[in-house]
């Protein structure tokens, strides 16, 4: 405005006196849009350059209008302005004639020319300075506003990284949970996320744990070194794994598969972790429930064999003598009359009687040690540190195994009932330098025998003369294997006649002979084999060899029952039945030709699967008889619900007659009993030629003894069948002085 009012008033002033009415006018118009901009400057911008570009276009049309095409040097450049003029002066002298009508004077019209072009340059001059300066504010706000646009544009990609994290895991089955990575040390990171499964199984809602962290899950069982595990793979942003106990919202502790992947944005940051929590608690049951059933038993809860032999194997290598955590001791523990209350009072108080003896054997025994139960009424103690010498170590020992003997005897009640047992104590030591597990258990087992032996309800250490006993019964478990590979075993076979002397039957008997042609009795081997199990294949061989030889008897024209013994654990094998079948398809013998001998002890446990077991075999045809009658356990109620053939009266009550009144009213008894259930009997024994008369006079039994024929091979039976087709093996009572055949052949 004073710029122009400075250059522009004279100017107008010189052009009214000269004349100039459009420069006037020019000056005039020019003159009042500079005052309406100066009071109208808070323009819009837009307004501002579009008043810039009509300044410039009625400038040039002005000075066109005015001065002619020369005036268009003055939109070049301000800075032309002067050389314009000076140019401007000599125009008469490239000019004769007057430029746009401008009077030819030297002085004047530059002077007037020159102050109109100062003027409008000041114009442009202004506008310009105006344009940049909203122009440099324009393009700071949209710098502003870019800066802005683009933390809102990064924003938005991680709200729609987060959007599309979400939005992936938002049905999945297993638990999510997605966390924000937090800034700082130690810091907690936020939950910002939790699936629909994580709201199933944990209890609280979506709202109710956002912005918290993961830890309102964990409890005080919870395994502090796999949660430090998972924070120090974190640390390192590693995906980690781990399977963890969880509590619920109402407490309730869950087991969860844990794994936390680490979730980078697009420029590699991470920004988030995911956990994927798979529940596993019914997993976690049944591994406890297999463990369980796999190392404690079932009844009581004790460790069974399976876990004391373990933890036997752990004990450390370096407790010899005097070498730092010194002796330990394995104390084998057998009820004396746990059967007895089985048998009277059942299988429910039975265990009830076994549970009672593991409390109090648990409450004996010291931290550190372990009461097991590996089978029936047996129990095993294990004891250690008792000393770094044997002496002590003993004494200790045997001080514990007074206490469970004491504690024992102690009366229990179940049902409100009172009972009172006893138990036989086998003590040893360990560690003995060679010996396995086995050895050590074995060794307390023969102690336990011979507290046993002893009288039961007694204590007794393993001794060297025991060792040699152990010793002996592996020799001959050994040699037993290897004469059944070599062929030593054979199956002997012993009559069986009735008071005519007729042969009615056979029995086949397991012998062994030597290569120097020792016999061994089949008291120590049978029972050898039947405690290590070896009895099992040669059960099955000896019913493989009983029905070849009732073919073979059958063949030479002797067709008869055979008895094959069937030892209780033989009898006891769930596919017992399918085996039997399999050797008389394969041998092609009659079901019928066959009497299975079984033990009174068979009877006593699980009578429902035995008797079962009985019946089918009964359907097969093959006969059953009770061997030793009278001498188990068992009661007479149990005859009735067996489908029973034959009863064997054992020697022991047969060689009490005719003498013995006793034995002689439990002989009569039996065989009066046998009589009304129509059962036929056999009597073993009967040697002496009284005992064979008094026999034949009480019922007429079937008999089996040396004083009719000893137990021979089919070949030398076949013989003596052959030697007495009619019989007569009986004539020897009536007629002492008859030489004895079967003593001959035997």
């Amino acid at each position: 405005m004073v710029l122009g009012t400075f250059t522009a008033v004279p100017s107008m002033a010189l052009a009214a006196s000269e004349g100039l009415s459009p420069l006037f006018v020019m000056d005039a118009v020019a003159l009042a849009w500079l005052t309406a901009i100066r009071h109208f400057e808070r323009w819009r911008y837009k307004v501002h350059v579009l008043n810039f570009l009509a300044i410039i276009f009625m400038t040039g049309v002005g000075l066109m209008l005015a001065s002619g095409p020369v005036s268009q040097i003055c939109l070049v450049a301000a800075s032309t302005l002067v050389i314009f003029a000076a140019t401007l002066a000599g125009v008469d002298k490239l000019h004769p004639v007057p430029v746009g009508g401008v009077p030819d004077q030297e002085l004047l019209q530059p002077l007037i020319l020159t102050m109109n072009e100062l003027f409008i340059g000041a114009i442009l001059t202004v506008s310009c300075a105006i344009l940049l300066q909203r122009l440099a504010k324009s393009l700071d706000d949209l710098r502003q506003f870019a800066d802005s646009r683009q933390q809102g544009k990064n924003k938005l990609h991680a709200l729609n990284a987060e959007v599309h994290l979400t939005a992936a895991v938002a049905r999945l089955n297993d638990m999510v949970v997605i966390t924000r990575v937090a800034k700082g040390e130690g810091a907690e990171q936020p939950i910002i996320f939790v699936n629909d499964a994580f709201e199933r199984r944990t209890g609280y809602r979506r709202a109710e744990v956002m912005g918290r962290s993961w830890s309102i899950l964990m409890g005080p069982d919870i395994d502090r070194a796999e949660v430090e595990r998972i924070a120090a793979a974190m640390a390192r942003t590693e995906s980690v794994a781990a399977e963890l106990q969880y509590y619920t919202k109402l407490g309730t502790p869950r087991w969860v598969k844990l794994e936390r992947v680490p979730f980078a944005d697009e420029g590699g940051n991470n920004t988030h972790w995911v956990g994927v929590g798979r529940d596993v608690t019914e997993r976690k049951k049944s591994e406890n429930r297999i463990h369980l059933l796999a190392f404690f038993d079932v009844s009581t809860g004790l460790p069974n064999r399976c876990l004391l032999m373990e933890r036997i194997d752990q004990l450390p290598a370096s407790a010899q003598a005097g070498a730092g955590a010194g002796y330990g001791a394995v104390m084998f523990i057998d009820l004396d009359n746990f059967k007895f209350i089985n048998d009277a009072r059942g299988h429910a108080v039975g265990d009830a009687s076994l549970r009672n003896a593991a409390d109090r054997l648990s409450r004996l025994v010291r931290d550190g040690g372990t009461v097991a139960r590996i089978g029936g009424d047996e129990f095993v103690v294990l004891l250690a540190q008792l000393g770094t010498d044997s002496d002590t170590a003993t004494g200790a020992a045997l001080t514990v195994a007074e206490k469970i003997r004491h504690a024992i005897t102690e009366t229990f009640e179940i049902d409100g009932q009172f009972y009172n047992s006893s138990a036989s104590i086998g003590v040893t030591l360990l560690p003995k330098s060679g010996q396995s597990v086995h050895d050590l258990l074995r060794e307390a087992d023969a102690a336990m025998y011979r507290a046993k032996a002893g009288g039961r309800n007694g204590v007794a250490f393993f001794e060297a003369a025991m060792q040699a006993e152990v010793e002996r019964r592996l020799t001959l478990e050994r040699d037993l294997v290897a004469a059944f590979d070599d062929g030593a075993l054979a199956m002997h076979l012993q009559l069986q006649v009735d008071c005519d002397g007729m042969p009615v039957g056979a029995e086949l008997l397991m012998r062994w002979q030597k290569a120097d042609g020792a016999m061994v009795s089949p008291d120590l081997f049978i029972s050898a084999a039947e405690e290590s199990g070896l009895i099992l294949p040669r059960g099955q061989w000896a019913l493989r060899c009983a029905c070849l030889a009732w073919l073979q008897l059958a063949q030479a024209g002797h067709s008869m029952p055979l008895s094959v013994n069937v030892s209780p654990r033989q009898f006891r094998q769930a596919d017992f039945v399918a085996q039997v079948i399999a050797v008389l398809a394969e041998t092609g013998a009659p079901a019928t030709g066959l009497i299975f001998e079984v033990t009174e002890g068979l009877i006593i446990d699980n009578l429902d699967e035995t008797i079962a077991r009985m019946h089918q075999l009964a359907e097969l045809g093959i006969r059953l008889s009770i061997d030793d009658f009278g001498t188990g356990y068992s009661s007479l109620a149990y005859l009735k619900r067996m489908p029973l053939y034959e009863l064997k009266i054992g020697r022991s009550f047969v060689r009490d007659t005719p003498g013995d009144g006793n034995g002689t009213v439990i002989v009569q008894s039996i065989l009066a009993m046998a009589g009304h259930l129509g059962l036929r009997v056999i009597a073993e024994g009967g040697e002496p030629r009284a005992q064979a008369a008094f026999l034949a006079a009480n019922g007429a039994p079937r008999m089996q003894g040396y004083l009719f024929a000893r137990p021979m091979p089919l070949h030398d039976l076949m013989l003596l069948l052959a030697k007495h087709p009619g019989g007569g093996l009986m004539r020897k009572i009536r007629d002492p002085a008859e030489p004895d055949l079967a003593l001959a052949l035997a």
